[in-house]
């Protein structure tokens, strides 16, 4: 028997990156998973991807819209009778600047789908998931444990989402509801087509591991959390970043001093 046999997953962001990662991977462990995301095209071609159709469905929705979420819920419990797992993977921040020349436009909209969106699903999931002592699993970043340079609305946004995490965690579980958090360093995705090789590289030597992650990688975490492997884990936030956070910054004395 599979983990996620009987299982039914939504997963935010689905049509690409971590959240197809993880779509794939839970399917392939028995889930059958509803994809959300803006993108007809792309959630199309994951699903497609995935394989078995009876399996996977897609569903358009803008997730920093209450209404949109509400529906998208309502699908996946039409579509396949129960919801058992929430990821809430879409993120969004794309733009660097101190905090005097940023837009109060950005500011919002970073919070809206980072921080609101994740309000918005659980208002409309937990009813669901309690049915069926479900799991929750947020996606936050290594930017919503410790700070970078001019990205003052993603680090805020961020580690919001991981205090909600265990405020949910706090609140649901009474319900047998179990709410934990991921934090990805730098992942290889279609997020990071623009990242110059040279930035790329700076965060690879940066990791201990001596390189960056991969969507399956992160995908892997998720699952761990959303399955019965970790029914004693709840509010918790897993940094999965090649050890970026483990040093305190100092140079690597080893490869300096030729030891």
């Amino acid at each position: 028997m599979k983990r996620f046999d009987g299982k039914v997953a939504i997963i935010t962001g689905g049509g690409s990156g971590i959240g197809a990662a993880t779509a794939a991977r839970l399917a392939k462990e028995g889930a059958r998973v509803v994809l959300a995301g803006r993108t007809e095209a792309k959630l199309r071609a994951t699903a497609e991807a995935i394989g078995d159709q009876s399996q996977v469905r897609w569903h358009v929705a803008d997730i920093s819209v209450q209404s949109d979420v509400e529906q998208l819920v309502a699908f996946t419990v039409e579509a396949f009778g129960q919801l058992d797992i929430l990821v809430n993977n879409a993120g969004y921040g794309d733009r660097m600047a101190r905090v005097t020349d940023i837009d109060a436009e950005y500011w919002h909209k970073v919070f809206d789908i980072n921080v609101h969106s994740i309000f918005y699903t659980a208002r409309a999931a937990v009813p669901h998931l309690a049915q069926r002592k479900g799991s929750i699993v947020n996606i936050s970043s290594l930017s919503g444990v410790r700070g970078d340079y001019g990205s003052n609305a993603y680090n805020a946004a961020k580690a919001g989402v991981i205090n909600l995490t265990r405020s949910l965690a706090l609140e649901q579980a009474a319900a047998g509801i179990r709410v934990n958090c991921v934090s990805p360093g730098f992942i290889i995705t279609p997020m990071q087509d623009n990242t110059p090789e040279s930035v790329r590289q700076m965060w690879a030597e940066a990791a201990p591991l001596g390189r960056n992650g991969q969507a399956e990688e992160i995908a892997s975490v998720v699952a761990f959390l959303a399955s019965d492997d970790a029914s004693f884990i709840t509010g918790q936030n897993i940094v999965a970043d090649g050890g970026v956070t483990i040093h305190t910054g100092s140079p690597n004395l080893f490869r300096l001093l030729g030891l």
